[in-house]
C-alpha cells in the first residue's frame, strides 16, 4: 500500500510480525488507510519490544495474568479500521464530538476482540487524536501534537471525565493530569521526550531497531508521570520506576555492555512488584508514529534492511 511520503508493506495479519516502515521526503498527505495501517503497525512494534519493564511482549507477559501478546496484536489488528476512520474524520474537519463516538465504538471493538479485557484504551484516545491530526495536515510545517492543541484542546480539557479509569483516580489522589493532560497540551511527552530517545536510540545502534524503542521506553518511564504506575504501585512504585529507569540510562542505556541482560533484570524488578507502565508504553507507540510521520523523516519505526520493509 503506497500512501503519500512513506512506502508502506501491506496490512500486518495479527499472527504476522509488525514491519519496519522505510520513508522518503514528503511529497503530500497520506491518505486515511495507510495513517491507519501505520498506527496498527505501532502498536505491534510496542509489543515486539523486549526486555520492556513489567509490560507484555512478544517474550512474556510481564506483570499482567490477563493479557499476552497475541490479545494485544488481536486488538491493534481490531482497531485498525477505526484509526482509519479518525484520520478520515480529521481530514473532513470533525470536530472532537464525532472523534469520541469513533473512540467509543473502537473500544467496543477492542473489548470483544480481547474477550472485554482493556488493552489498549489509551491507545485508542493517544493514537487516535494523532490519527485524526495526521488526517488533518492543514498547516505546512505544524507538527502533529501543534494540531492537536489548537483543533482539540479546549474541547478535550471540557470534555467528559470517565470516573473509573486510572487516570481519574490519579487526579483526585494524586494531582495527575494523565492522558487528557498530555493530549490538550499537545502530547509534550513524545515530542520532548519519547521522540528524541528513540531517535536517540537509532543513533545508538544504528543496526537495531528493537534497541532504539528500548532506548524510548527506558526515557519514557524516568520521564512521565505514569498514572497506570500510581495506581499499581502508588507513589513509591512510581519513583521505584523512574529511579531504575534512570540508573539504565545514566548506565549508557543501549550503548553500554550488556544492556540486554540489564534491561531484563530490571524487567523482572518490575514483575516481582506487580509495576506495569502502561501509559509509557502507549506514548511508546505514539512517539513510533510522531517519528514516522515527522516532515523529513530518515526512519520510520527502524531502518530498512537489504531494501526490504524488514
Amino acid at each position: 500500500m503506497a500512501g503519500g511520503f512513506m512506502s508502506f508493506a501491506p496490512p500486518l495479519r495479527v499472527d504476522q510480525p509488525a514491519r519496519e516502515y522505510d520513508c522518503c521526503k514528503r511529497e503530500a498527505a497520506l491518505a486515511p488507510e495507510s495513517i491507519g495501517a501505520l498506527a496498527m503497525s505501532c502498536l505491534c512494534l510496542e509489543v515486539e519490544t523486549w526486555p520492556k519493564p513489567g509490560l507484555v511482549s512478544h517474550i512474556d507477559n510481564g506483570s499482567h495474568h490477563d493479557m499476552n501478546a497475541a490479545m494485544l496484536y488481536r486488538s491493534a489488528s481490531a482497531l485498525e479500521p477505526f484509526f482509519t476512520a479518525l484520520a478520515a474524520a480529521g481530514t473532513a474537519g470533525a470536530g472532537m464530538d464525532r472523534l469520541r463516538a469513533i473512540g467509543v465504538a473502537a473500544e467496543a471493538a477492542m473489548l470483544e476482540a480481547t474477550g472485554g479485557v482493556n488493552s489498549h484504551r489509551g491507545a485508542i484516545f493517544g493514537l487516535g487524536l494523532l490519527c485524526a491530526a495526521a488526517g488533518a495536515r492543514d498547516r505546512d510545517g505544524e507538527g502533529l501534537g501543534e494540531t492537536i492543541q489548537r483543533r482539540y484542546g479546549l474541547a478535550i480539557v471540557k470534555g467528559p471525565i470517565p470516573l473509573h479509569s486510572h487516570g481519574s483516580r490519579a487526579l483526585q489522589v494524586y494531582g495527575a493530569t494523565g492522558a487528557r493532560g498530555e493530549a490538550a497540551a499537545g502530547f509534550p511527552s513524545v515530542y520532548d521526550i519519547g521522540a528524541p530517545a528513540l531517535a536517540e536510540g537509532f543513533r545508538l545502534a544504528p543496526n537495531d531497531p528493537e534497541a532504539a524503542r528500548v532506548q524510548a521506553i527506558f526515557a519514557l518511564i524516568e520521564g512521565v508521570l505514569d498514572t497506570n504506575l500510581l495506581h499499581r504501585g502508588g507513589a513509591a512504585g512510581l519513583a521505584f520506576a523512574r529511579r531504575r529507569a534512570r540508573e539504565f540510562l545514566d548506565g549508557g542505556g543501549v550503548a553500554a555492555a550488556g544492556w540486554r541482560a540489564e534491561a531484563a533484570r530490571i524487567h523482572a524488578e518490575f514483575v516481582s512488584r506487580r509495576l506495569s507502565p502502561g501509559g509509557s508504553a502507549d506514548l511508546l507507540s505514539m512517539s513510533l508514529f510522531v517519528h514516522a510521520i515527522g516532515k523529513n523523516p530518515e526512519q520510520a519505526a527502524g531502518p530498512a534492511k537489504s531494501g526490504e520493509i524488514a
